[in-house]
Formats: C-alpha cells, sequence, structure tokens
C-alpha cells in the first residue's frame, strides 16, 4: 500500500500503521501493537490527524480500522491516563470521534477483544463487522472510572439506557452475536470470515455515488438528536439538494439504461 504524504508529517505513528490502496480507493489503519493493540495517549492525536488526512486524500473513498492479531484493542494505555494533563484528558472524546466527523463511510473490523477506547472507537465507526471471537467491553467501572471518550453516550444511543447500564456499570462483556443483535454490530461473521466480509463491504460502497454517502452519513449524524419534523425536515432539503448533482442524473439515466451508474461525486 502506498502511504500518505499528509501523514508522512505526522510524528512517527504510536502503535498503528497507515497505507493506501489507490486502486481499490481504500485506506487502512491497522492497530499494531501486538498482542492486545494497547491504545497510547500519544496514538489517539494521531489517529484524529490521520483521518483528518485520508478524509482529504482523493485517492480514498472507504476507510477501514482493523487490527493486527487475534486482538483488536484491549484498550487504552492505563498508566498513561495518569500521566495526561487535564487539558489532553479533555481532548479524549474528541480525538475518538474522528471517524463519525470524517465524511467518508468508515468501517471497524472487530475480533477477540473490542475494550476500552477499542470499543469507543469503533462505536464512532459507520460500520462495525464483528467477528464470532469478538467481545466488545466497557471496563472503567474496575479502574474506578467511567468511560470518557464517548462510549456509553454514543451506546446508550444504539442500545438503550437498560443496556447501558447493564454494560456499563458491571463491565459486562459482549460477545459478537449478543452485539449483532444488540444493534452494535452491523455484521457478525466468522473468525475466518471477517477480512473477506469487510473487503466485499468496501467494494459495495465504492459503487455508490461519493457524494449521497457523504451527504447520508451527515444528514443521519447530524438529525440523530433532532425532532422527527426537524429530521424530515433536513432530509428533504438534502434531498433537492442532491436532485441537482451530476450524479443524480447519472443514476437515473442509468437506471433507465439498464447498466451500471458512473459516478463522479459531483
Amino acid at each position: 500500500m502506498d502511504q500518505i504524504e499528509d501523514i508522512d508529517r505526522v510524528d512517527e505513528l504510536d502503535g498503528f500503521r497507515v497505507g493506501v490502496d489507490a486502486d481499490r480507493e481504500r485506506a487502512d489503519i491497522v492497530l499494531d501493537r501486538p498482542p492486545l493493540n494497547v491504545i497510547s495517549m500519544p496514538a489517539r492525536d494521531q489517529l484524529a490527524r490521520v483521518f483528518e488526512a485520508l478524509d482529504a486524500d482523493p485517492r480514498v473513498r472507504v476507510i477501514v480500522l482493523r487490527a493486527e492479531g487475534e486482538h483488536f484493542s484491549s484498550g487504552g494505555d492505563i498508566r498513561g491516563f495518569l500521566d495526561a494533563s487535564p487539558e489532553h484528558v479533555s481532548k479524549l472524546a474528541w480525538n475518538i470521534a474522528a471517524p463519525a466527523r470524517c465524511t467518508k463511510p468508515v468501517i471497524a473490523a472487530n475480533r477477540g477483544y473490542t475494550f476500552g477506547v477499542g470499543f469507543e472507537i469503533s462505536l464512532a465507526c459507520d460500520f462495525r463487522i464483528a467477528s464470532e471471537t469478538t467481545r466488545y467491553a466497557l471496563p472503567e467501572q474496575k479502574l474506578g472510572q467511567i468511560p470518557g471518550s464517548g462510549g456509553s453516550a454514543r451506546l446508550q444511543k444504539i442500545v438503550g439506557v437498560t443496556r447501558t447500564k447493564d454494560i456499563v456499570m458491571r463491565s459486562k462483556r459482549i460477545r459478537g452475536q449478543q452485539a449483532l443483535d444488540w444493534g452494535i454490530a452491523t455484521e457478525c461473521v466468522a473468525d475466518s470470515e471477517l477480512e473477506s466480509t469487510v473487503d466485499a463491504l468496501v467494494d459495495e460502497l465504492r459503487g455508490f455515488s461519493p457524494l449521497a454517502q457523504r451527504t447520508a452519513k451527515k444528514l443521519l449524524n447530524d438529525t440523530d438528536d433532532a425532532l422527527l419534523s426537524t429530521a424530515i425536515e433536513l432530509e428533504g432539503l438534502n434531498y433537492s439538494r442532491l436532485r441537482q448533482s451530476d450524479d443524480f442524473r447519472e443514476g437515473v439515466e442509468a437506471f433507465h439504461g439498464k447498466r451500471a451508474p458512473a459516478f463522479t461525486g459531483s
């Protein structure tokens, strides 16, 4: 995979690597600190900057967040929390929300331990593909703490307050299949099928209009807390805007011409 110029200007990446496959319009952010892929405090800042760089990279349509080995991540560097300044700690949630702010689709490929910040950054992604070995958890109660990077807030939006209390207040581990049943995971597959499932999803997403994908992601994120009437109004405004796009015209013409559309993102 090619490297990214903007990322070359980031300090040496701490415990992860990045590459771009321009032919497949795909970028991979790979946690690579075996065996548990602990995410350090510096890595949190770097991950946010990497997502910004990939968002601006015209070669990239889809971003995959994955890890080396049998575990996605056991969480953050525990000692790092005691050493970090209050100012640094105050940025934790902002940094880990980088996948949600990114305008491009982001896929988390989870297997094994997906704890703490590993779970939180996965929750900030658009799609979570879990293998059957996945164990999601927010174990901060065992440290006398609570999740601090958006985990409990995002989880409550997905599963409701009752299940979130069960997960957070008991530091409960959720298996991949249960995560699928509760709506936390997008798909749950055999461990041996995780990579091929992610590959197929990348190719599927590349087939859609980049403009329509960006619009849908922003609209859904922006209306997550909105009144139904407000959400419907914003949906209509975005629908009207997309009607003027080249991609919509191409989509309609391709439909009537019984051919695959060639979207350009304009």
